[in-house]
Formats: structure tokens, sequence, C-alpha cells
């Protein structure tokens, strides 16, 4: 039988299928939350048979609820962005090591070794609270790169320019990360070209300025830096994995992470390819929480493993790792 860490090594859709199932038993077992919810929705083991007959939790529940094995260390966790007046999600992650796995495996999937890049990162609201997991994965791939010019900054435009000129001059492959309001105004203060670097943006206007979908913010910070691909990350706190867009805002998840489309009216029916509703993920390395999980955000599968997210759903509090505003596309 498939161990807890087996999610990592994911080669096949059969594998996936396999380990899905197990965890589900799993954490039916071990999650009381979970169990509950699934009790519930009369989704027990007896009658789970497929990994579509999965229920996903709904988001909203790490708000109000501990979703974490029974018995598992409780003093670490993530907490999500929240305005005054709403409650933030806690994700507690008894391993961080877990963690990092699913984030350096991903990244390094999709972009190479991160030893090969100077990385900046550009997330004021992240920095200016605790317990952000985007922080802590920026924080490690900084000190991973080994490059002295990588680092983080908040309000230091012009020594990030001059430092972005100097990679440049130099050809340095580099990541940007940043939040969407922060990258915007960076960009509109200090137009460059930017040929040796792959700018990120992770979402998030949190009420700074109009509210922009995703293609006309790429195309502001796109037109400011030379007509650059604008790549993207999509992430959350109660998710320990990572998709990721190398342009055009289609998003690709790793191996061991699934989305699946649900209509937006029975949220336990499952939408083909092509059709919109919201997202559903299954991320694997969620070994201790929920691996199963209904988010607020509304999207389309494009293809094996592809998605795009086109918004939140009108009554969804709009969260910093979140986007933007719903859109018909």
């Amino acid at each position: 039988m498939p161990n807890t860490f087996d999610w990592a090594s994911i080669d096949h859709p059969e594998t996936f299928d396999q380990i899905a199932m197990y965890r589900y038993r799993d954490q039916y077992a071990h999650v009381a939350v979970y169990r509950e919810f699934c009790d519930h929705l009369g989704r027990t083991p007896e009658r789970v048979l497929a990994v579509s007959q999965i229920p996903y939790l709904p988001i909203s529940f790490f708000k109000t609820h501990q979703v974490l094995r029974a018995g598992a260390d409780t003093s670490h966790y993530f907490t999500s962005s929240a305005t005054t007046g709403m409650v933030p999600s806690k994700h507690y992650v008894p391993r961080l090591d877990v963690y990092e796995k699913s984030f350096r495996q991903g990244w390094e999937l999709f972009y190479g070794p991160v030893e090969n890049y100077c990385v900046l990162a550009l997330l004021p609201s992240y920095l200016e609270r605790g317990g952000s997991s985007l922080v802590y994965m920026a924080q490690d791939m900084i000190q991973r790169s080994g490059h002295p010019k990588s680092g983080f900054y908040l309000d230091q435009f012009k020594e990030l320019s001059e430092t972005l000129l100097a990679l440049e001059a130099s050809q340095t492959p580099t990541l940007l990360l940043g939040v969407t309001f922060a990258l915007l105004d960076f960009a509109a203060q200090y137009p460059m070209a930017l040929k040796h670097t792959i700018v990120m943006e992770t979402g998030g206007m949190k009420g700074r300025g109009r509210e922009m979908i995703r293609e006309e913010v790429h195309q502001k910070l796109s037109d400011a830096w030379g007509g650059a691909a604008i790549h993207s990350e999509y992430g959350m706190t109660e998710l320990l994995s990572q998709a990721y867009s190398l342009g055009g805002g289609v998003f690709s998840c790793p191996p061991w992470m699934r989305v699946n489309i649900r209509d937006t009216e029975d949220p336990l029916t499952r939408l083909p390819e092509g059709q919109s509703g919201g997202i559903d993920i299954i991320d694997l390395a969620n070994v201790d929480s929920c691996s199963f999980i209904s988010t607020q955000d509304l999207g389309r599968a494009t293809g094996p493993g592809q998605f795009k997210v086109l918004g939140r759903f009108d009554h969804a509090e709009i969260r910093g790792c979140n986007l933007l505003v719903a859109v018909n596309q």
C-alpha cells in the first residue's frame, strides 16, 4: 500500500488515483472534520469506490475548524491574508519538510534548479504580516539560490531597479516574484527591457486600486518591460503545492496535483474540459490536513493537467493569493 510520501514520485495517472484513494480513506479515518463532512454527504469509504466520488472539503472550513490529522503537532501553521473583519484561514503544517519537498520539486519541474537564478521577491503585503506560506517559500528560494543579490524588497523600488539593470547587463537569469499591486506600481515607475528575467505575479490587489482581469495586468507589465512574457503562480494557504503558468494564463499542475471543475449549481457534479465552473483541487502533498479542497475560484480545464483561472465567486472574499475579478471568457 502506498505510504504518505509516494506523492512525490507519481509518474502515471493510475498511480495518482491509487494514492488519492489511499489518502481519502486515511484522512476519513484520521481528520475529524473531513470525516464529519463526508458522513454528512453520505460519501463514506464503503460508497466511495473511485476518485471521481471523493468529496472535496470547502476551503472555508480552514477558517472555522482545525483541519488536521488527530494527534499531529499544532505548533506550526500558515495563515491567509485577511482585511479588517475577515477571518483568516489557518493551515496547520506539522511537517514542514513535506511543504519544502513540494514547492522545491514543483519549481524545479517547471523552471530547473533555483540555484540557476537570482531571486528577487517583491511581496510587501506578505512581509508585513506573519504566517505567509508564500514568504516561507520565497525565503527558501532566496537562500538556496545562493546569489548575492537575491533578497526581499518592500518599497525600495530604486534599489530593485538598479539591481535588475545590473543583472540584465550581465545576462543573469533572474526571477522577479511579486504580488500584483506591487508589480504594477514598480512597472509604472521603472519601465525597462527585461530579457533575462522571469516576471511572476502571485495575484492579489487587496483593494489597492481598481480590480483588473489577469490579461489586463499582464499586458501592462509586459508593455512596461519590453514585451516580456508574464508568468503566474497559483497557490494558496490551504495548499502545499503550486501550479505555474509560463505565459498566456494557462496553469499546469505538478504530477501530484490535479484540478477538477465542478458545477456551480451542483458541487458533486464534475464538468468536462472547456466548461467553466468552480475549481476543485486534489493536492496529495496535503498529507496531514485534507488533500481534497473545494476552492472559491472559478476556472476552466483546458487540457490534461492544465486550467485557466477566470476569477472568484461573487460571494467569496477577495484574498491576497487569489485573483482578481470574474470575467466571461
